[in-house]
């Protein structure tokens, strides 16, 4: 059923970049002919966490290859983004092949053989939901996984994980509005939400509540309905491009990656930009134009941990205070990260990827000397 090549290994990888992983997993099912990659970065400061996304790839060449490559990069991410909330797990991360909108890609088969998957790997990958994929999905995983988290509360989960996620962005913009703009009020500030779905719809419904101005987009009528709901003196751009044109104090990216390019990094008129989607940054040279334009960009993997946090803690006992609470020192952590950045003449990326890797150093260090005291 699977592929195993340990990543370290695929010196001719078109994916090279995304070195360091322990363990890749490609698989396909025979039963239903689904695709999956489970994307093992690191387990030093415990079991990789990390949520299962389900897409069909539909805009790559190669679903298989775009698949994997999505898998490699977000596990990466996992690792810093546990580590930097202070979680006692590394970082993975899997895919699902499929179009979450087929009424067969989340059939009881295709949803068991993924989690007899994950089992496989005996504990060192912690599953959890992501894009396209539900908390009944998880539920059924867990039918099959006993590594599964982020269930409902009537199979022993804490639910939602999106409530602590648009928490724990809301207290990275009001940090990074301390760093960058003098002081943490949001009101009367102009913030471009993108994205009004589980996350971008609870984000606008804080910051309308601290009196910030807030213009979104999102094509969903539903989402837009949803947010009307609660904050119906939202404005709402007709498109994107028309949100990016307006002159803002704050862009809170909350859909799907990639969108901050190199071109948008150059003409975007915004003091900041601090949302919850993963891999906002198409690549990393659009981080540096946009630290070269004075603009500060608040890393997703410090600020959306709020999920990671939740789902984390179902494995502790479901003490929803206790996630909270750990959830809100992303204020704390984002404060340090854009100081330690702007002392060292460096971007908040790779600033938090040294708060996470010098963590992760410790761990490490710790586990060395604890074998020596054993060995003597």
């Amino acid at each position: 059923m699977t592929d195993e090549q340990p990543a370290a290994r695929r010196t001719d990888d078109p994916w090279a970049g995304f070195e360091g992983h322990e363990r890749v997993v490609v698989a396909r099912d025979a039963d239903t002919g689904t695709r999956m990659v489970i994307a093992v970065h690191s387990t030093v400061l415990g079991p990789a966490l990390g949520g299962t996304r389900m897409a069909a790839y539909l805009d790559s060449p190669s679903p298989p290859a775009a698949a994997y490559a999505d898998a490699l990069r977000l596990s990466r991410a996992m690792t810093y983004k546990n580590a930097l909330a202070g979680l006692d797990h590394g970082g993975g991360k899997a895919v699902i092949v499929r179009d979450p909108a087929d009424p067969d890609a989340k059939s009881d088969a295709v949803l068991h053989a993924y989690g007899r998957l994950v089992a496989t790997l005996n504990g060192s990958y912690v599953t959890a939901g992501d894009v396209g994929i539900t908390v009944h999905d998880m539920d059924v995983i867990g039918e099959a996984c006993p590594w599964t988290t982020g269930r409902s509360p009537e199979r022993g989960g804490v639910g939602d994980s999106g409530i602590l996620t648009a928490l724990g962005v809301f207290r990275g913009v009001q940090a990074a509005a301390a760093f960058v703009l003098g002081s943490d009020d949001l009101g009367g500030r102009r913030v471009g939400v993108i994205g009004a779905g589980k996350v971008g719809g609870r984000l606008i419904e804080r910051l309308r509540g601290v009196g910030a101005d807030v213009i979104a987009f999102d094509p969903s009528a539903e989402a837009r309905a949803a947010v009307d709901g609660h904050s119906p003196d939202v404005r709402w751009a007709d498109s994107l491009g028309e949100l990016l044109a307006e002159d803002l104090d704050i862009l809170s990216p909350n859909a799907l990656g990639g969108l901050l390019t190199v071109d948008l990094a150059e003409r975007l008129n915004a003091r900041l930009v601090c949302g919850g989607a993963n891999n906002q940054l198409a690549t990393p040279a659009a981080g540096t134009v946009l630290a070269e334009r004075g603009i500060v960009y608040a890393p997703d993997f410090m600020v959306n941990c709020g999920g990671v946090i939740q789902v984390a803690e179902e494995l502790q006992g479901g003490d929803l205070d206790r996630a909270r609470a750990a959830t809100e020192r992303v204020y704390e952590t984002t404060l340090r990260v854009l100081e330690r950045a702007a002392a060292e003449g460096i971007t908040p990326v790779a600033a938090a990827e040294r708060e996470a890797e010098d963590r992760i150093a410790r761990a490490r260090e710790e586990q060395v000397r604890s074998r020596e005291e054993q060995v003597l």
